[in-house]
């Protein structure tokens, strides 16, 4: 029984590794699978032993099925620790080295991009113009930031949240998908940014040790302006990032998206509202509110502002505006489907009309 089960496992180990889509090369089938075949090749030179060539083990393979359906291109691997003439044949000095051999030359580039599937896939594509068949993500809303970018980025008129990993780092990992989800929940707003940088990248590094990033991640935060940043050491919930973020920016957003109940209110314009639903006659504060709504153009939700005036006016016309408004936008709302920038300018105006409603209500109780 003991036998039976070997073999069982043996067969099975032979049928996962028949399945990689990684060319494994040797000194003896290099020049003629990637020199001599004419077609671009990605190589990988690893070593075993390489805890950053494990961690990008299971996305090369992953880029390599990506391909396989094409005999245009080719994702290929060198063990260069145990065939050492390869990777001094080709100046390897750490692992992993990645190098692209575009079929005509015998002197390949280096590969200094992002190591995740998406960067891998996009360089590959822009050098072959050969799109990957295998369905992606959706685009990320994370900004990459390089040596070259980083430092246009920060100090201008944007507040940027930046995440500091390493590919091989676990909590960068755990980090990972709430950090693409706060920057899709700012993805609408204009003047804050959601980056990254891989810290141990040839072309980031530098950033990163300019900082004095010393372990994984490090998250830290440069008010618009300012290329001194602060470090974030709060919870690393979407809460608590956007809890972070809002404050910090003066924005309303929601964590999971959209806008929280507070966007496009004013305390000095729900003041009015108040005393208009105590008695204060409409057209004195129509009047106020808009003599109020002067003092705020400089605020970046100033159009809404505007739309304390506006309802107004609709209800010198109709006092029964803000309710059957309010119940028109909460219907659309409800019925789901909109884009982005709609469901936040609809979902703000619904705030508004709401201080109009609730006053009302609570007016007619009492």
């Amino acid at each position: 029984m003991v036998l039976l089960k070997s073999f069982m496992l043996a067969g099975l180990t032979a049928v996962v590794a028949a399945k990689s889509a990684v060319l494994d090369l040797i000194p003896s089938n290099f020049d003629e699978v990637v020199l001599k075949s004419g077609k671009p090749t990605l190589v990988e030179f690893f070593a075993p032993w390489c805890g950053h060539c494990k961690s990008l083990a299971p996305v090369y393979e992953e880029l390599a099925h990506a391909f396989e359906f094409t005999k245009d291109v080719q994702i290929a691997k060198v063990d260069a620790d145990a065939e050492r003439s390869l990777g001094k044949r080709f100046g390897v000095q750490g692992f992993p080295t990645l190098k692209w051999f575009d079929g005509k030359s015998d002197k390949p580039t280096e590969y200094n991009g992002g190591r995740d599937l998406e960067a891998l896939t996009a360089f590959i594509t822009e050098k072959t113009g050969i799109k990957s068949k295998k369905k992606l993500a959706p685009p990320s809303s994370v900004t990459y930031l390089t040596d070259a970018t980083f430092k246009n980025t920060i100090g201008g008129d944007k507040h940027v949240l930046v995440a500091f990993t390493a590919p091989w780092c676990g909590h960068c990992k755990s980090l990972a998908p709430t950090w693409e989800s706060l920057a899709t929940t700012f993805a609408n707003e204009p003047n804050v940014v959601i980056a990254k940088v891989d810290a141990e990248a040839e072309n980031s590094k530098a950033t990163a040790n300019d900082y004095g990033v010393t372990s994984y991640p490090t998250i830290k935060f440069f008010p618009k302006g300012s290329t001194t940043p602060e470090d974030y050491n709060g919870g690393r919930s979407e809460e608590a990032f956007v809890a972070f973020l809002n404050e910090q920016a003066g924005t309303h957003r929601a964590a999971g998206g959209g806008v929280d109940a507070t966007a496009g209110t004013f305390a000095v314009l729900d003041e009015i509202v108040t005393k208009y639903i105590g008695g204060t006659p409409l057209t004195d504060a129509a009047a106020e509110v808009k003599k109020a709504a002067e003092s705020l153009k400089e605020d970046a939700q100033y159009k809404y502002a505007e739309y304390y005036i506006r309802v107004f006016d609709k209800l010198s016309k109709s006092d029964s505006f803000a309710a059957k408004e309010l119940a028109r936008l909460e219907g659309i709302l409800k019925k789901g489907g909109l884009a982005p920038t709609k469901l936040d300018e609809l979902t703000t105006k619904t705030n508004i009309l709401r201080k109009f409603v609730e006053k009302v209500t609570g007016k007619d109780e009492l």
